[in-house]
């Protein structure tokens, strides 16, 4: 039995961050639109999202994530809670090629920076890339393929990792997005340490915030649904 109280260290390395609460947040305040949905999570890490999910009552739960870890995890979460899912080890979207879901959530590893592990995490856990958008520009390439009629996605997004770049990528594909909440977030010192500078220089004292040692960010919860159905 999954017993959150003597965590592996697996279980230590995938903890939920202040983005997974942040996104858990958008998703409690909004229960009738979970109710009911195909819902699908990239990159489930812990499975906590998609307990969430389960708890509000989607049809189906679905999750990918490249980590052995994280399957294990969050099968055991999910049975544990007494939730049926399938949960796929693999990149990105090839688990389900020619699948559609009513909902698609996803906290991306997007943080501009190389790939080195940062307080006890993977790489694949928290580096996005010198950029920060190696994994993000997938995932919203991918969604057209992936979203049902009427479907949306709920994700988390620095806004330090150029926020229009996302705008234009899903108005090619006649996706728009708005931003559901914008919360602020600690950045650890030794990740502002590998951050690329020249996004640093320019984020500084805009999205990025310093009092003394202490780092923080804005990041925002981000919709996306196809252009004018915003409900």
């Amino acid at each position: 039995m999954f017993d959150a109280r003597k965590p592996s260290p697996a279980v230590a390395a995938l903890r939920p961050s202040e983005y997974t609460a942040a996104l858990i947040q958008a998703l409690r305040a909004e229960p009738s639109r979970v109710c009911g949905v195909r819902a699908l999570e990239i990159g489930c890490g812990s499975g906590v999202i998609l307990a969430v999910l389960g708890g509000l009552g989607a049809a189906s739960l679905c999750g990918i994530d490249i980590e052995e870890d994280a399957i294990a995890t969050g099968h055991a979460l999910l049975r544990d809670l007494g939730h049926d899912a399938e949960i796929h080890r693999g990149d990105m979207w090839q688990p389900v090629a020619s699948r559609r879901f009513d909902l698609i959530v996803a906290n991306l590893p997007h943080f501009p920076m190389d790939h080195f592990e940062v307080a006890g995490r993977l790489s694949t856990w928290s580096s996005g890339g010198i950029d920060g958008r190696e994994l993000l520009d997938p995932f919203l390439e991918g969604l057209p393929d992936h979203l049902a009629v009427n479907g949306r996605a709920l994700i988390t997004h620095n806004a330090f990792v150029d926020v229009g770049r996302s705008r234009r990528i899903l108005e090619r594909y006649g996706l728009a997005m708005h931003i559901v909440n914008t919360v602020l977030v600690h950045i650890a010192n030794e990740k502002i340490d590998l951050m690329t500078p020249s996004i640093l220089r320019a984020e500084e004292g805009r999205s990025i915030h310093r009092y003394g040692p202490h780092v923080f960010a804005d990041m925002h919860i981000v919709e996306i649904a196809t252009a004018g159905t915003r409900s």
